[in-house]
């Protein structure tokens, strides 16, 4: 029986020893990730600027060309894509609409997860044009206090309220999340709205 007795602590130190092997990886990359310094790997796989947190967008009933209004929660339940622009709709302006426009299209069955706003600063605006070229858009005109209070939650490369050319993303719970710049391609919103879509179970 004596020679049997050291055999307890020594299996015991083995299997310590093997956990150890495979729990102390995880637990360095959990403290890497948590720790007040945390560390993140440089690369990011997103194109578009994430807001950070994700900033909530009151629920607001916007008025619309057709002397109507939106829903207060409209920007709930669906993706949503909100460009800023002139009612003019210059170059830029049909760009945007137009990467809005595509871009949804192109998630084939999930497009209808996704709708798009404008909000057209004065003077708005070429209805016909809006309506031949964009329909579904919803375009709410930018001199409305209620409009006025959603641009001033909309950061841009100048300060927080404006219109940098900006196209963002507000995801189905109402929260700003994304921000892509004038010159974002057509292929990099796609990319990050796919993977948002994706790995979004809401919406």
């Amino acid at each position: 029986m004596n020679s049997s007795a050291p055999a307890a602590p020594r299996r015991r130190a083995i299997f310590f020893s093997v956990a150890a092997i495979f729990m102390l990886p995880l637990a360095i990359a959990i403290w890497l990730y948590y720790a007040p310094a945390a560390w993140r790997p440089a690369g990011s796989v997103n194109h578009g600027a994430l807001i950070q947190p994700a900033h909530p967008l009151p629920a607001l009933a916007l008025p619309t060309m057709d002397g109507g209004a939106t829903a207060a929660d409209f920007l709930r339940h669906r993706w949503t894509l909100i460009y800023v622009g002139s009612g003019q709709c210059g170059a830029r302006c049909h760009d945007a609409l137009y990467q809005m426009r595509q871009v949804r299209l192109a998630l084939n069955q999930d497009m209808d997860r996704v709708q798009r706003l404008f909000i057209a600063t004065d003077p708005c605006c070429d209805r016909e044009f809006l309506a031949r070229e964009h329909p579904g858009l919803i375009v709410v005109p930018g001199n409305s206090a209620e409009a006025a209070e959603l641009i001033a939650l909309l950061p841009t490369d100048a300060g927080p309220a404006g219109d940098a050319g900006r196209i963002y993303f507000a995801d189905p719970l109402g929260n700003l999340m994304m921000a892509h710049p004038r010159d974002s391609q057509p292929k990099e919103l796609l990319e990050d709205l796919k993977r948002l879509l994706k790995l979004s179970q809401i919406g």
